[in-house]
């Protein structure tokens, strides 16, 4: 046994152990059958946790699989998705899932045994299988119920070693350590070899235990194969209270099958119909083992969400200079009377203006320092606790960095609320290096996703509000600069929607050139025309829009927007620019309203 482990004596013998073994028996058998009748799947990789999660499932899970809305609920996260066979057929054994769907409808089109978990199904929280993210969502999931909900349930994940060699997960063992979340624990599956040959620590667990303790957690190392061991590192995890627990399991890619155990090779393969036969003989056949979990206490949560409550937005004069990204800051404050809102930010929050709200709710404000992919992914498991997450940074960054983390809260369907500062060409001192110009195309890929890009302070104070309650993802672009204010208190922003100032027939629609992608829109907005005004405004940066509004759900067409329009709008002057001709175009996928 590693000096790593903390345990100060001999693991106890449990009891039901034949019960608990045959249970990870059935686990195999399922896996294997499954993953074989639908030709594909991972159940080598689910193998080797089977142990793990029979012991998890039996003696320390407390769930209520009938009602997996209860607030006390744990919550249980497959961060190695892949191992689906072995999730799915967990749910047979606690009777949520039938064998003929578990047979006969796995990785089919249409069906909800997805080849990774969706939360199609009521009891998978977000969406895994694009490794290092459901660690890191569970660190938000974990804040909600120790800060925010101060309930008892336990986050538990299962992890690959593979995934070990994502900065993301480190970045969720430091952040879990730092709001001191006992509350969780990553169960590491560390089995040796990944998709293409050994890990990179294969099996010396000890050098991961050393990476956990440096980034504050506490590491307990077993062998993943030993009952006993298994529920005592379990119970351990779930009695600490301010550490989150990482359990390293030195386990055997795909045990029960001597034929493939520990064998490079047979990553992401279904077993053949007549090695599945024999391997199932082996086990002992088919099994019809069912497992009752443990009830999670009563519990209420200690905030109560109150969408209903008057909110009083801040109002600007016309003609007052003030930055999107401070009208976002006091109007992110002003919805502070929610109860349910909360705002995260990236260590930038003195320019994002997120810091506003932490003056005004210093209990529900998150900070999560420059880790892009944490706070996404914090803000998304705050999101699958009910609570209404806005996330802010940088917009270069925040939606660069974390991209797949984005992607991934789309497929999961999650709502958040992303808001990005200082973004386009505006910053232009500071470089290149710090300028948002793909930002609002790469969000419009997103499932689910609605940009928004509002022109002055009252625009951006309504699409605050309205983020609120939008469901999906939500983006809302701000900039660095104070702009004058166009509108007044009255006027509304609906979603899809733009409005054009100071147009004119010098506004052109033109073609796109063939040398541009084959995805690209046939049509584009010619860039602003730099020598007209803007009906409110007296000057304006010539890189920057005069637009007042483009707020478009990425799923809806384009049909509203200006590229769009099948007539020329009128411009505010009737003499061309003189540097019309040298404006550069904006790329297809993206469009904004011309001045």
């Amino acid at each position: 046994m590693s000096e790593q482990r903390t345990t100060t004596e001999a693991p106890r013998e449990i009891e039901d152990t034949d019960s608990i073994r045959a249970l990870a028996t059935q686990l195999r058998v399922d896996s294997i059958r499954c993953s074989t009748n639908a030709g594909s799947g991972h159940p080598t990789s689910s193998l080797s946790a089977a142990d793990l999660m029979a012991v998890l499932l039996a003696r320390h899970l407390r769930y209520d699989w009938e009602h997996p809305e209860l607030p006390n609920n744990d919550h249980l996260i497959f961060s190695k998705g892949h191992a689906s066979p072995l999730l799915y057929s967990m749910y047979r054994a606690v009777g949520v899932v039938g064998e003929d769907e578990l047979l006969n409808t796995y990785r089919q089109f249409g069906a909800r045994l997805q080849g990774h978990p969706t939360p199609l199904l009521p009891w998978v929280d977000v969406a895994t299988g694009s490794l290092g993210q459901g660690l890191p969502v569970a660190v938000g999931v974990s804040l909600a119920g120790r800060h925010l909900d101060k309930l008892p349930f336990h986050t538990w994940v299962l992890c690959g070693d593979s995934e070990l060699a994502e900065g993301s997960i480190w970045e969720a063992i430091d952040k879990a350590a730092y709001y001191k979340l006992g509350n969780l624990t990553a169960v590491v599956d560390v089995n040796r070899l990944g998709q293409d040959g050994p890990t990179e620590l294969q099996w010396d667990v000890d050098a991961y235990a050393r990476r956990v303790e440096a980034f504050g957690a506490r590491p307990l190392i077993i062998d993943g194969h030993d009952l006993a061991e298994i529920d005592d590192a379990l119970r351990q995890a779930r009695s600490e209270h301010d550490t989150p627990t990482v359990i390293l399991a030195k386990t055997i890619k795909g045990k029960g099958v001597p034929e493939i155990e520990d064998q490079n090779g047979w990553h992401g393969k279904a077993l053949p119909a007549d090695m599945a036969e024999k391997a199932i003989a082996e086990l002992g056949g088919p099994s019809d083992v069912h497992v009752t979990t443990g009830s999670p206490e009563p519990g209420t949560p200690a905030i109560t969400p109150d969408s209903r409550v008057s909110i009083a937005l801040p109002d600007w004069k016309i003609g007052d200079k003030v930055a999107t990204r401070a009208a976002f800051g006091a109007a992110v404050s002003a919805l502070a009377v929610r109860p349910e809102l909360v705002v995260l930010d990236g260590e930038v929050g003195n320019s994002t203006h997120a810091g506003d709200f932490k003056e005004v709710a210093p209990d529900r404000y998150f900070e999560i320092f420059i880790a892009e992919q944490q706070l996404v992914a914090a803000a998304t498991g705050l999101s699958v606790r009910g609570y209404v997450a806005f996330a802010s940074s940088f917009a270069a960054f925040l939606v660069s960095r974390p991209f797949d983390f984005i992607r991934m809260a789309g497929v999961s369907e999650v709502d958040l609320r992303l808001v990005g500062t200082h973004a386009g060409a505006e910053i232009g001192q500071d470089g290149p290096s710090q300028m948002a110009l793909e930002d609002i195309a790469a969000m419009r890929a997103v499932h689910t996703s609605t940009v928004l890009y509002p022109a002055d302070a009252p625009s951006t104070a309504q699409l605050v509000r309205t983020m609120a309650d939008t469901p999906g993802i939500s983006y809302l672009r701000a900039t660095r600069g104070a702009y004058p204010v166009i509108y007044g208190p009255d006027e509304q922003f609906p979603l899809g929607g733009s409005k054009v100032h100071g147009a004119g027939p010098d506004d052109q629609a033109s073609s796109a050139p063939e040398s541009r992608s084959t995805n690209a829109s046939p049509l584009r907005s010619n860039w602003p025309n730099r020598g007209s005004k803007p009906a409110s405004s007296t000057s304006t940066p010539s890189n920057r829009s005069t637009s007042t509004l483009c707020a478009e759900p990425a799923s809806k067409p384009m049909a509203g927007s200006l590229s769009r329009k099948t007539t020329t709008p009128k411009a505010a002057s009737a003499q061309p620019s003189s540097k019309r001709s040298q404006a550069p175009t904006l790329p297809s996928s993206i469009w904004r309203c011309s001045p």
